[in-house]
């Protein structure tokens, strides 16, 4: 279980106009701005749960997550993960986390990715039956076995992303967070990483906080969603009950062989072409099915789709409903 409560984080930010004249003088004196991160940030998540928290840069995603797993301490407010205050109990509280930073990473650099693997091993206390069953686990699923003895720097993007995910994994944490977990993969490494994240979930229980900017990788995992626009959160609900708030315009395609389409209130052609053409419907005017029977009554209709609004943009209505 992770309950956060009223966390509230300030960050002191220096500032200085630019020129030798302004860098002299700041060596003396500097001046500092207070930028407020997060402002009374509140939420529960259950054990076993797949969030997807979302928001523009700069919101405070990153910040939160840190604070949950114990990098930053909060001005203020409570968070309290499976028994564990993350700044309190470091120690106790990292043995139960995962975490992966899609710009950061968490092997080192110059030596074979197993050589890092043995070394999270010891700093995690591992047992050795374990650590052997993960890694043979995790090896198997995200196809590392012909990468371990390979420099993390010789690798590919998509090579390292699955490296991090299963060095995140190692010690069989209750708790999962990923910043940006799929940024720079093609389709095929960001399906077979959604794929792993689903299946971990189902297999082990365990919960997980994806933090992302891809929309795709928010509805190919999470049916909750925790919006946060300047420090606050500014929406708690299912992914589905955002399409039922949001989602009033559907999208029909036809393809017909012959035949004419009327004009219609709440229909609005959106593009024609021989043989097929497309039409927005405002749900609110019209339902889908009596905007289908209106398409289809003059024209011999060989094939149709409908379809809803994108996740990409539920969120841009989002945002521009809240101003972020």
């Amino acid at each position: 279980m992770i309950e956060l409560q009223g966390i509230t984080k300030t960050f002191r930010v220096a500032r200085r106009s630019g020129g030798m004249k302004e860098a002299v003088k700041a060596l003396f004196r500097r001046e500092y701005t207070l930028v407020q991160a997060l402002k009374d940030v509140s939420f529960t998540i259950g054990d076993g749960e797949m969030v997807g928290y979302i928001g523009p840069n700069g919101a405070g995603k990153s910040s939160t997550i840190k604070i949950m797993s114990g990098i930053l301490t909060p001005d203020s407010g409570t968070c309290v993960i499976n028994g564990c205050t993350p700044w309190k109990d470091r120690k106790r509280h990292v043995k139960n986390i995962g975490v992966v930073f899609g710009q950061r990473s968490q092997l080192w650099w110059d030596v074979p990715v197993i050589d890092s693997f043995e070394l999270l091993r010891d700093i995690y206390r591992v047992p050795e039956g374990t650590y052997k069953r993960n890694c043979e686990e995790l090896c198997e699923t995200l196809e590392l076995s012909e990468i371990l003895r390979t420099p993390a720097r010789q690798l590919s993007l998509g090579q390292r992303m699955r490296c991090e995910i299963a060095a995140s994994l190692l010690h069989d944490p209750e708790v999962l967070f990923l910043d940006e977990p799929t940024i720079g993969l093609d389709a095929v490494s960001k399906i077979a990483v959604r794929e792993f994240i689903r299946r971990r979930n189902r297999e082990h229980g365990t919960t997980v906080i994806l933090t992302t900017h891809d929309m795709q990788d928010i509805e190919a995992l999470t049916e909750r969603i925790l919006l946060i626009g300047k420090g606050e959160i500014l929406l708690d609900g299912s992914l589905e009950a955002l399409r039922q708030r949001h989602a009033k315009v559907r999208k029909i395609t036809v393809e017909y062989s012959s035949g004419t389409f009327p004009e219609a209130a709440g229909i609005t052609p959106l593009e024609a072409a021989p043989g097929r053409a497309s039409f927005a419907v405002d749900t609110d005017v019209l339902s889908v099915s009596q905007a289908i029977a209106v398409l289809t009554g003059n024209a011999e209709v060989t094939d149709l789709s409908v379809q809803g609004a994108s996740a990409e943009e539920l969120v841009v209505s989002l945002y521009e409903e809240f101003h972020i």
